[in-house]
């Protein structure tokens, strides 16, 4: 008997069995490959803390990371415990770092309780540091950073970083031009009060050099980029506060 292979039928029968075995092709893929993605979201999160932290490989002009083979060993070094702010509750969590700050978020605008990873170490020179993670919307999508600052809330080290600013423009927030004017400034303001760090257009401190008036310089041509990363340092950072009255 001769087989049609021109029927409708014959066409819908190929079809549901090439989506099934691409299907089973690619969920065995995802397997394979879903224990090395999570140890470099690891790594990574732990090279931007170190960064922030003012452990790196930077140049004189750019922003580098630790290497992906020292990163875990110096992060064991010099972060020196992890801690999650729960309201009132401060509890201590060697897995901090895995928090999802975006659902977490998320929770917080549905009512729950929002826990707040904090990260203490130490710089290379052995000074007592707290990295916080942040993260709002940019121009296009989300950006992100973690911040170290002192037991005074002054910031010692900053990093950066966006899904889809820009090129040029509200992407070089990951530049160190940017990150480093956050350096020696402070989140509160001479009465002790919060009031974080604004990304300011027109600043009349182009070279950063005035570190008492909780601004730096925007970037040109990135204002949105630039609100937002003055709105989630002004968001998150200050649900911190009141931990950092404690160590007074």
């Amino acid at each position: 008997m001769e087989n049609r292979t021109d029927k409708n039928s014959y066409t819908l029968i190929f079809a549901v069995v090439m989506v099934v075995v691409v299907g089973a092709v690619l969920a065995g893929m995802f397997s394979l490959t879903k224990p090395l993605i999570t140890v470099n979201e690891k790594i990574e999160k732990q090279q931007n803390i170190l960064y922030a932290l003012g452990v790196n490989e930077n140049d004189e002009s750019s922003a580098n990371f630790v290497s992906t083979d020292k990163a875990e060993a110096m992060f064991k070094d010099l972060v020196t415990k992890q801690i999650v702010i729960e309201g009132s509750k401060v509890i201590e969590d060697d897995k901090a770092y895995l928090i999802d700050v975006k659902k977490e978020q998320a929770n917080a605008k549905n009512g729950k309780t929002r826990r707040l990873p904090l990260f203490i170490g130490k710089s290379k020179e052995g000074k007592a540091l707290y990295v916080a993670p942040i993260r709002g919307k940019g121009l296009w999508d989300a950006i992100w950073g973690y911040v170290a600052v002192d037991k005074d809330m002054i910031v010692q080290g900053a990093y950066f970083d966006h899904k889809g600013e820009t090129p040029g423009l509200g992407a070089n927030i990951k530049q160190r031009f940017f990150m480093d004017d956050f350096i020696g400034e402070s989140l509160l303001d001479a009465n002790g009060n919060f009031k974080g760090i604004t990304v300011a257009k027109g600043n009349n401190d182009p070279k950063n050099e005035i570190k008492t008036d909780n601004e730096v310089d925007a970037i040109a041509g990135a204002t949105i980029t630039g609100d937002g990363v003055t709105a989630m340092i002004k968001a998150d950072l200050k649900l911190y506060q009141s931990y950092f009255k404690t160590l007074k």
